[in-house]
């Protein structure tokens, strides 16, 4: 009897546990699916002037507009599309009409046309503000002699062409022929999985269970 007891806190201790960490990811999914929702909603709303301190929590996809000048200067990242293949993303220098200094990401040229000449000129832009999280410890780092980047690394960019933290994605063509890549709510969701996951965990453990109480059984007889 003692080992029938100990097999059966074993067996339902551990089907708890793993129950309770399928269901906490199906609560960090719900979470996730309000976050991307309201990412969503924010970016499809009505754009605004451009925010004095922009925040990351709070401002983060802000549809905004600016009105000013691209000075000419750029970073170009490596990029690739299913439609166009690989390519490079501008990422270039505007100054607003107050005299900010900000990033614009205009969106994606091939790679025939990294080096075509794109001089200094006025635009007004609409997009959304974002801090792109591109970059991975896999991540080669950039080569701004050649100006080649593997990612939207806002500070070490901003660091490079003298402006702002401060990034603007455009959603609606800039000029110059570069095709806009508009942003979109990029957020991890791999809540489901898990979830399935420790679920099927705990069928196995608890089948475990009942195979180890039936040998012990097995034995007694």
């Amino acid at each position: 009897m003692r080992q029938i007891i100990f097999a059966l806190v074993i067996g339902l201790a551990g089907t708890a546990v793993l129950m309770s960490l399928g269901f906490w990811q199906l609560s960090r999914l719900d979470w996730k699916l309000g976050e991307i929702a309201k990412a969503e909603a924010m970016i499809a709303a009505d754009p605004v002037a451009l925010p004095e301190r922009p925040d990351f929590t709070t401002d983060r996809y802000r549809p905004v507009r600016v009105s000013g000048a691209f000075t000419g200067a750029e970073a170009h990242v490596l990029t690739s599309t299913r439609e166009w293949g690989p390519g490079f993303r501008i990422v270039a220098a505007f100054r607003t009409d107050a005299g900010r200094m900000i990033l614009i990401d205009r969106g994606y040229v091939p790679e025939a046309e990294r080096d075509t000449p794109r001089p200094p000129r006025e635009a007004s832009v609409t997009g959304n503000l974002n801090w792109p999280d591109d970059m991975t410890s896999a991540t080669p780092a950039p080569d701004p002699a050649a100006n080649l980047w593997f990612g939207r690394d806002v500070d070490a960019m901003s660091a490079w062409l003298q402006t702002e933290p401060v990034m603007v994605i455009a959603r609606e063509p800039t000029g110059d022929g570069i095709t806009p890549l508009p942003a979109t709510a990029a957020f991890r969701n791999d809540h489901l999985g898990y979830a399935v996951t420790w679920f099927g965990l705990a069928i196995v453990w608890a089948g475990m269970t009942l195979g180890w109480l039936w040998r012990i059984r097995a034995r007694k007889i």
